[in-house]
């Protein structure tokens, strides 16, 4: 069966199932590969960090302060390494030292301070005064944290240091320094936390950017006026504001929505944003034609899972469903094809 885009809405209704197996046949997920993105710290650098401070600690015989800070100082990488063996992220990192020490450590300053190491982890630091005393605290909390291990903790309870390198102190730290961690347990804590979850985190705008860019490539190749939207951005004229709007919010065509989820329960949240914006342009104009053309453009294995969910998406759009793999059609396929200026050729 052809595409659903590529048939009147009247034949989609009619073969349903066979236009949902053709826009499943061109989802392909991406959730295997991912964009390292700025900031992505490569192991050989980690590894410089965790050796500085495992040589200037004696082996994590003597896990001072002092001895961290000058290791940070000269090699910041030094200081994701820490972090990473707290097991906190820099918000966390921030608020418990703020509860134990006199120094208030705000979170936004330990993400700024965390994200600019990423950047540029191998660039001595100068910090200010102030700075050097949020990292003087930041770093004793760390050392306290880890020369202690674990706490005992009540039935029914886990404690985040119930980790190979840290449920005992330092003992568990030169263990797993000097012996290496027992694989089940590397195994279990991964369990507990995701493999790459820190990371996926931190690409997912730039994972969705992908779409959103591929949208704005054949928008702009066809010189067709549109208004993308910003995140979070409010527009007067809807309710629910949409990715792009063509030609602009005050005479609103064409709207579409660009939506990636790797995750069949959020695939289901923004079908339901499509539907709304089907809703909107219908109630417009009452029992007439819809006053603009709502477009899905979408990617991710999430969109692949329900089949009510596609045939939801289907009927919003009028069969106006696009992904990643087919987008070239986009502006032939749909009324964009009416705001032409230009050709590819041109």
């Amino acid at each position: 069966m052809p595409y659903p885009f590529e048939i009147p809405f009247e034949q989609v209704l009619a073969n349903m199932d066979q236009a949902i197996d053709a826009v499943f046949s061109c989802l392909q997920s991406e959730f295997m590969v991912m964009p390292k993105g700025k900031g992505f710290i490569e192991y050989s650098v980690f590894e410089m960090g965790y050796e500085s401070i495992k040589k200037s600690t004696g082996g994590f015989t003597k896990l001072t302060p002092d001895a961290v800070l000058s290791v940070v100082l000269e090699l910041p990488i030094s200081m994701i390494v820490l972090r990473t063996m707290l097991g906190f992220t820099p918000p966390e990192w921030a608020y418990v030292t703020s509860q134990q020490t006199d120094t208030m450590v705000e979170q936004g300053f330990a993400r700024t301070l965390d994200r600019n190491i990423r950047i540029d982890p191998l660039k001595p630091l100068n910090p200010s005064a102030l700075t050097l005393q949020r990292l003087k605290a930041l770093i004793e909390v760390a050392c306290h944290l880890l020369r202690e291990g674990m706490p005992p903790v009540e039935e029914g309870r886990i404690h985040r240091f119930y980790k190979a390198d840290t449920l005992a102190g330092l003992q568990s730290l030169k263990g797993v320094a000097d012996l290496g961690v027992p694989y089940a347990m590397l195994l279990y804590e991964r369990y507990l936390g995701r493999p790459f979850a820190g990371h996926r985190d931190s690409v997912s705008e730039w994972v969705g950017d992908v779409l959103e860019t591929a949208i704005e490539g054949s928008l702009s190749q066809s010189g067709i006026t549109y208004r993308k939207t910003k995140r979070a951005e409010k527009i007067a004229t809807f309710d629910q504001t949409p990715d792009f709007i063509i030609p602009d919010e005050f005479n609103p065509k064409v709207v579409i929505e660009a939506k990636i989820t790797e995750d069949d329960g959020t695939a289901r949240d923004k079908v339901t944003r499509v539907q709304h914006l089907s809703e909107l342009a219908a109630a417009v104009t009452p029992g007439g034609p819809p006053k603009f053309e709502v477009i899905a453009c979408i990617a991710g294995r999430g969109f692949g899972v329900r089949r009510e969910d596609m045939k939801k998406l289907l009927t919003a759009t009028r069969g106006k469903v696009f992904t990643l793999q087919n987008l070239d059609r986009l502006v032939e396929c749909s009324l964009l094809k009416e705001f032409v200026t230009k050709s590819a050729e041109n």
